[in-house]
């Protein structure tokens, strides 16, 4: 089976033995609005925030983050396989920054796993892609720590990160944003914070 992803420029590739090659490439808001749309509108993905959204408007968000110096968002292929929606941020230019001291090196991200595919969940498999993702986030963009803001609610995400070896930081408040171009509800978030030399000692 070719791989339909092949003649786009990742920002980051790593071949892992026993698990593959994953890629991450910057989204692109036409071409990879369907599978997205397809994402965040199951029922698993409603702290995602997009789960009454049309595929237009899918693409029309990541359009308009496309527009912006400060917020990214990736898609991260395994194999050819699209498996992860990532996304990056300045917490200084976000609304953590209103939440936490910020420090100097830190950088957000947002992670949105594809649905196992039809043989389920497999032990491990998410630690494997998420090393290979904080590779590019921590070591490719030289930063020192990565902040993550999961609903409070969201107790599968919340121990998905601590178990991969996040720090628990307090429970906030994310205020609402109410822009011509992005709505954003007040959010109970657990944040969670990894510093790379947890992952990647010197």
């Amino acid at each position: 089976m070719s791989d339909p992803y092949a003649s786009r420029t990742a920002v980051h590739e790593q071949v892992t033995d026993g698990f593959g090659t994953v890629r991450v490439l910057p989204l692109d808001p036409e071409a990879d609005a369907g599978t997205v749309h397809r994402w965040v509108s199951e029922e698993r993905a409603a702290f995602w925030g997009m789960t009454g959204l049309t595929e237009r408007q899918v693409a029309e968000v990541y359009a308009h983050m496309d527009a912006l110096t400060t917020h990214h968002a990736f898609l991260v292929v395994r194999d050819g396989e699209p498996v992860t929606l990532l996304q990056t941020y300045e917490p200084e230019a976000d609304r953590v920054g209103e939440c936490y001291d910020v420090r100097p090196g830190d950088i957000g991200v947002h992670l949105l796993l594809a649905p196992a595919g039809p043989g389920g969940a497999r032990s491990g498999w998410t630690a494997r892609l998420v090393t290979a993702i904080a590779r590019y986030v921590l070591l490719g963009l030289d930063r020192r720590r990565v902040v993550v803001d999961p609903d409070v609610r969201n107790e599968k995400a919340v121990a998905r990160f601590l178990k991969l070896g996040f720090t628990a930081g307090p429970v906030v408040v994310l205020p609402e944003i109410d822009l011509p171009d992005v709505y954003l509800p007040e959010k109970k978030a657990q944040l969670a914070f990894l510093d790379r030399e947890i992952l990647f000692p010197a």
